[in-house]
């Protein structure tokens, strides 16, 4: 079904990865594709209640393949027709997605990265703004996501110089929601998505879909979003078994229902 990527589903949770590592897991339009094909995939399927994008070798992802760009192109429609429709599809999706930074992710990967909802990187792992160095913006996303998770300045900053961001820098950046060991890697990227694959997924999807909305509406406008959405969550079983479980003194079983 896929050739650029790898993609299973193991205790609820969804792995995509990217897998050219010969290449460093650069994309192609065909990664770009099969990326937005999995994200929608997993989405819709019952069973997944978290989502893990990470790449296959030494690699998160470099950015583009240089060698499928050809400077006559319009680099517009590149991005509307392959990058866009990868980053929509994770920005849609209403399961947690986990980017699992192994290794270097570096222009558009950097950009991959940020488009999901978490960031657990290796202590090996390093971001990397390429764009400013080819006379480019960055792009898929890139600045819409970092602004808001480092500011302003901080955005700017890190566009323009495009200097090499390491695992420490990028976690007191606030990038980073997880940094962990090389030793220990598969084992703690495993354990961490399958954590969140056994909480509450209808409730996170609830929360994704609030935070993204807050920005452009009045207080009065969220609150009626808010009101919305809890109404939505308390019919859930989820909740009703959390409740239960808060009363009966136990740890509640989430079944994302």
């Amino acid at each position: 079904m896929y050739e650029t990527i790898k993609y299973e589903v193991k205790n609820h949770v969804a792995w995509i990865t990217l897998n050219r590592p010969d290449k460093l897991n650069a994309f192609i339009r065909q990664l770009n594709l099969e990326v937005a094909k999995a994200v929608k995939e997993s989405s819709r399927d019952k069973d997944v209640r978290a989502v893990v994008i990470t790449g296959e070798g030494r690699a998160f992802c470099s950015g583009q393949d240089l060698s499928e760009v050809d400077e006559e192109m319009d680099h517009g429609e590149v991005l509307r027709n392959n990058y866009g429709p990868m980053v929509k599809e994770i920005e849609a999706c209403e399961k947690p997605v986990i980017a699992a930074v192994n290794g270097v992710a570096a222009g558009a990967g950097f950009s991959l990265a940020l488009a999901c909802d978490f960031r657990i990187v290796s202590e090996k792992a390093s971001f990397v703004q390429a764009f400013v160095h080819v006379g480019l913006v960055p792009d898929s996303g890139n600045l819409y996501y970092l602004t808001n998770l480092v500011g302003y300045a901080k955005a700017l900053e890190l566009a323009v110089f495009g200097e090499k961001i390491t695992a420490d820098q990028a976690e007191k950046l606030g990038l980073v929601t997880k940094l962990i060991p090389i030793e220990g890697w598969q084992e703690e990227t495993t354990a961490f998505a399958e954590r969140i694959a056994s909480m509450p997924t209808k409730a996170i999807g609830l929360m994704k879909r609030l935070l993204k909305g807050s920005h452009d509406v009045s207080f009065h406008e969220y609150l009626e979003k808010e009101a919305y959405a809890q109404r939505i969550a308390g019919q859930t079983q989820d909740h009703r078994e959390g409740v239960t479980a808060f009363l009966e003194k136990r740890r509640p079983a989430f079944h994302g229902k």
